[in-house]
């Protein structure tokens, strides 16, 4: 994996390259070259790594997609932000399975960089939202369920919103049938 900033220098000297061949008449190996550095310009912005990541994770294969982004050594330097807001999402995505603490905390820091997709927002918000439920802290929850009701635009996550109020609900009426009969062991 390249730095993004050896990216950027690779275009540049690529673009620089193709210039010199539209001068010297090769205008074929010109656009060539302007494709070739499109490339990287897409790689910039988009993350080999991530891009590879978010395939495995497309086919449930959680450790495939750990083994991707556990490439990425240094994600301040070698990501735009969106980007790092994305290895973040990812993290948060597999790590919730087990260890619902640093779920959060990655997820956190995915909405602080920003995600570029509405509803990849909406989905942290979301998975947020069932951690501070868990953590029982219902208000912080209704509050990560309005937003991300707000910002899925296309209804993509309306059964899982739906199910996750329906589980709060539940959690919030008391039990009277239990409340008695612990008062009649008293």
């Amino acid at each position: 994996m390249y730095n993004k900033n050896i990216k950027l220098v690779i275009t540049f000297l690529i673009l620089a390259y193709a210039v010199y061949q539209f001068t010297e008449g090769y205008i074929g190996n010109g656009i060539m070259f302007i494709l070739l550095s499109l490339i990287f310009v897409f790689l910039y912005f988009k993350n080999e790594f991530i891009l590879l990541a978010f395939l495995r994770l497309r086919k449930q294969d959680f450790e495939g997609a750990t083994k991707w982004l556990n490439k990425i050594k240094n994600p301040s330097s070698a990501l735009v932000k969106k980007q790092e807001g994305y290895f973040n999402y990812l993290h948060g995505v597999m790590v919730s399975q087990t260890n619902m603490n640093a779920a959060e905390k990655y997820f956190k820091k995915a909405i602080g960089l920003g995600l570029s997709m509405d509803h990849d927002l909406a989905m942290a918000k979301l998975n947020l939202a069932g951690i501070a439920f868990s953590k029982r802290r219902p208000q912080e929850a209704n509050k990560l369920l309005a937003e991300a009701k707000k910002l899925d635009k296309r209804d993509m996550l309306a059964d899982q919103i739906k199910m996750m109020k329906q589980q709060m609900k539940k959690a919030s009426i008391p039990n009277q049938h239990y409340g008695n009969r612990n008062m009649r062991r008293r």
